[in-house]
């Protein structure tokens, strides 16, 4: 006789903990589009001196 598992319903995340969590999300995602559009303009303007 086939059992079906039963999967538990996810637990609702308080609204502190999902403020926490976007706030380092959106920390990071301008940390690294800051360091990408550095990246692309010294790329862009021939810089050799920072690329160790």
């Amino acid at each position: 006789m086939p059992k079906a598992a039963r999967i538990p319903t996810s637990v609702p995340v308080s609204s502190e903990a999902e403020q926490s969590d976007t706030g380092q999300f959106v920390s990071v995602a301008l940390f690294s589009g800051i360091g990408l559009l550095i990246s692309l303009v010294a790329v862009i303007l021939g810089i050799n001196g920072a690329w160790f």
